[in-house]
This record gives structure tokens, C-alpha cells and sequence, in this order.
């Protein structure tokens, strides 16, 4: 095992804080995670629920997720809620005892980007579990977080509920982008967790329509009590595709606005940009691929909009709103829970990795 070296110190009196890190493909270890000091702005957090999104299970699989590799160990998470336990000298807005929701990306505030309010797109993010800037995540007993990026919860809303913001976010910020609305029929291709988010999201936006399509039958009896109006199973075979497109037409039974890729392959986004009506959107929200080849221009002479989507951004507020009256519930996304033991840890990620029913793993700490 390895066991690992950090510059930060902690004293013999305070409690260690233990962490879930990735040292090498599929090599899981809890072990010790000394916190940064506490700045005056920042908060101390007990974390208490954490969810696994799909970038921490290709770190578990393969050290990388797209072009950022974890060439060294590293603390994986961002999906997190906890309670305030020690605040900043600076901290007014929060109290110790406060249980809150964590944005996990932290900007630079200073680019033209952060000024103008797309600090999405900050190339100097430091974001919770990311290899991108070798960012510690948050699958631990306690971290420091800026407080400005801590949202207090209402009583009605849980701290799993909290956890689940951070994929929420996700869709709302889709949603925002496609300019979804009560005369808004939505495709969404892709039924795993972010297609399923994407579904709530667009319907709390007023989406009087939405079509789901996937390759699995088991994600789309989930997309179904989750509230699709219709959906479609498919191949993986771009030669079935002109059919495919009919049936995706016949099942809106009207014209198909919006459609979200959640998945981001050559069929996919064909699938989209073919079925998608003139003046409509296609959101690309899946990255399975880098390049692509795609249908291109004659949906541009059919003035068809892409769309892309990083992250989010200033989401959590509305998203606490949503659970709070109810308009969107998330609770059924959770489909496996497991505590903060080594067995449990390896098993959670050996769950996530299986796929078949499993759409959102919760760490109980």
C-alpha cells in the first residue's frame, strides 16, 4: 500500500482527517488528509454525504478523465453537504452547526471571464477532485471551502439532497442555456444520471413534452418513473439511425424544439442534429469524444443552434429552491448508499463502475 506524504501538519491534539484517495487504477486507500490552514473567509466543514459522479469513476479506472490525468494520488469527490464546524474571522453569512451545500469549483475572480459572470469557463478553476489542477476532493471526513461557495439548506431539504445540487446543476444550467420553457419539447439522448437530471430540470422549467432515448431498457423504466413521457430504445449502430429518427418524430407527436446529447458520440449527436426542428437547439452536454463527425451543415442551413455546456454556473440557490417546494425531487436518483469504511469505499466504486441499476452512489459519512 502506499501510504501518503503531505506538506500540511496537523497536531497531535486535533483529530485526523481521514480521505478516500485514488494512488493507481482501481487502487483505493482511506488514509490521513491534513487540511490547509483556515483563511478568514473560508469555512471548516464536516462532510456528511457525497455522491460518485462519472469523472470519479474514470480516475478508479483509469487515472484520467478526458485529458486530465492523475499522474499522482489524489482525493476524489466534488458531489457534497456537510455542517459548518469552524468559521473564518471574516465569515458573517454562516454559522457553526449550519448544513449546507458545497459548490466545488473554486475561480480566480479576476479574469474577464469570472468579471463578466461565466466563471464556468475560469481557466484558473481549482475544482474538488480534478486532475486538471491536481485539486483535492472532498470524500473525506472534513475540508476547507470558501464560504461564499457554502449554501445553507432548509430543514426540508437533506444533506443527500444537498450532495445531489452539484449534478442538479448540471441540467439547470442545460435548461438555462436551451432557454427551456412551458413551449419547450425536449429530447434528451442519454438516461443516465446527467440525462435524468436534465429530465427534472427541463420539466420544472415547463417542458410540456419530453422524449428519452438510451441503449439500456433498465435506464429507461427509470426515466419513465422518473416522469418521460415517452421513451425509445436504441442500437448502438449508426446504420439504424434514419429509423430511429422517425420513431423519435412519431413519439414527441409534435415538433422536437430542444434536444440534449448527454452522451457525446457520432450517433448521438447526428441522432440530434437530424431530428431537432429547424430553428431549434441541439445541446451537446456529453463528452464522450473529442472530434466527431456530424451532420453539420445542413443543419446549419436549417438554422439548427449547438450548444455547448461546462459545469455550471450560479445554480445552487435556484436548485435549493426547486427541492424546497418541491418541484423537483431527487431522492429516487439515489440508488445505492454505502458508509466511509475501505470495504465499503471499494465497493461503492466497483458498484458505480458495474453500471446496470445503479445511478447515483451516496457515501454516508
Amino acid at each position: 500500500m502506499v501510504i501518503i506524504n503531505t506538506e500540511m501538519s496537523q497536531s497531535e491534539d486535533e483529530e485526523i482527517n481521514m480521505a478516500a484517495w485514488i494512488l493507481g487504477v482501481k487502487d483505493l486507500s482511506i488514509q490521513p488528509y491534513p487540511l490547509p490552514s483556515l483563511g478568514p473567509h473560508d469555512v471548516k466543514i464536516r462532510i456528511k454525504a457525497v455522491g460518485i459522479c462519472g469523472s470519479d469513476v474514470h480516475y478508479y479506472k483509469t487515472m484520467r478523465c478526458a485529458n486530465f490525468i492523475a499522474n499522482k494520488p489524489m482525493v476524489l469527490g466534488h458531489e457534497c453537504a456537510g455542517i459548518i464546524q469552524e468559521l473564518g474571522t471574516q465569515v458573517q453569512s454562516l454559522a457553526v452547526g449550519d448544513r449546507v451545500a458545497l459548490e466545488p469549483g473554486i475561480s480566480c475572480q479576476t479574469c474577464n471571464f469570472c468579471k463578466g459572470g461565466r466563471y464556468n469557463l475560469c481557466r484558473g478553476m481549482k475544482c474538488f477532485g480534478s486532475a486538471s489542477t491536481h485539486t483535492h476532493g472532498s470524500l473525506a471526513n472534513m475540508v476547507v471551502h470558501p464560504a461564499n461557495l457554502c449554501f445553507k439548506l432548509p430543514d426540508n431539504v437533506s444533506l443527500e439532497e444537498g450532495a445531489m445540487i452539484e449534478p442538479l446543476s448540471v441540467g439547470v444550467h442545460a435548461c438555462r442555456r436551451a432557454n427551456i420553457s412551458p413551449d419547450t419539447n425536449v429530447l434528451i439522448i442519454g438516461a443516465g444520471p446527467i440525462g435524468l437530471v436534465v429530465s427534472l430540470a427541463a420539466r420544472a422549467f415547463g417542458s410540456p413534452r419530453i422524449v428519452m432515448v438510451d441503449v439500456d431498457n433498465t435506464r429507461l423504466s427509470i426515466a419513465k418513473d422518473l416522469g418521460a413521457d415517452e421513451t425509445i430504445l436504441v442500437s448502438t449502430s449508426i446504420q439504424d439511425m434514419e429509423k430511429e429518427v422517425v420513431q423519435i418524430q412519431n413519439a414527441m407527436r409534435s415538433k422536437i424544439h430542444v434536444s440534449f446529447d448527454c452522451v457525446g458520440y457520432n450517433k448521438t449527436m447526428s441522432t440530434s442534429l437530424n431530428v431537432t426542428t429547424s430553428g431549434g437547439k441541439v445541446c451537446l452536454i456529453g463528452l464522450a469524444q473529442t472530434e466527431m463527425t456530424v451532420p453539420l451543415t445542413p443543419a446549419a442551413a436549417r438554422e439548427v443552434d449547438v450548444i455547448g455546456i461546462f459545469r455550471y454556473r450560479n445554480t445552487w440557490p435556484l436548485c435549493i429552491e426547486l427541492l424546497r417546494t418541491g418541484k423537483i425531487d431527487i431522492k429516487p436518483l439515489i440508488s445505492h448508499r454505502f458508509g466511509f469504511s475501505q470495504k465499503e469505499l471499494e465497493e461503492a466504486f466497483e458498484t458505480s463502475a458495474r453500471g446496470g441499476n445503479a445511478i447515483k452512489i451516496m457515501f454516508n459519512l
